[in-house]
């Protein structure tokens, strides 16, 4: 464990949508077309975005894929108080009695009265890895950025799959307190929490 580290991403304002919902937003049997892949096996954002209306305005959102169950919006402190949506922290799934918001699509929209969350900051980690390091899903590490604005972040939580690549998300806010982006790779070291 005392060498276990992870790849850093900033997980920008985005949201995972049901096919009900997309059938709602882009009309039956649209089939959402794939931009860019991202860093775990399966996962890509799509070309389509959604506008995401709260109190005090709206903004678009990238589409991540694949679709769940549920649909959930996932974005930084700053981005709900610019569309004044309230401030649930949770981990992602995690969304009974959290935000509501409104989205809109090219065919309709949704009122959404669940599910607007900031999510948790987590690392996605391959089942085996985290057993070999006496890691399972649902601990708590923390995990220590070196350079200029050196920090730990505390309660990072292990999500695991044995299709995960070992991968740290933080939000937008998160990423600009610890100088981090994604152009740049940038490594955390992991030490599991009591």
């Amino acid at each position: 464990m005392s060498q276990l580290k992870t790849p850093i991403e900033i997980s920008a304002k985005h949201l995972h949508l049901c096919q009900e919902h997309v059938d709602i937003l882009f009309g039956k049997n649209y089939q959402l077309t794939k931009k860019r892949e991202l860093s775990q096996k399966n996962y890509f954002v799509t070309e389509e975005t959604v506008e995401v209306i709260g109190s005090k305005g709206s903004d678009n959102f990238s589409i991540l894929i694949p679709l769940r169950k549920k649909t959930q919006v996932e974005l930084a402190i700053t981005d709900a108080i610019k569309l004044g949506l309230d401030q649930y922290i949770r981990d992602s799934g995690d969304i009974k009695n959290t935000g509501s918001c409104i989205l809109k699509g090219p065919k309709g929209q949704v009122k959404l009265e669940e599910g607007v969350i900031i999510a948790a900051r987590h690392i996605h980690m391959n089942t085996n890895l985290a057993a070999e390091n006496g890691l399972k899903d649902g601990d708590h590490v923390s995990v220590e950025i070196e350079g200029e604005r050196a920090l730990i972040f505390k309660k990072v939580t292990i999500r695991t799959d044995e299709s995960f690549n070992i991968t740290m998300h933080i939000d937008t806010d998160e990423g600009n307190a610890a100088n981090i982006n994604n152009k740049k790779l940038t490594y955390g070291k992991i030490t599991k929490e009591d």
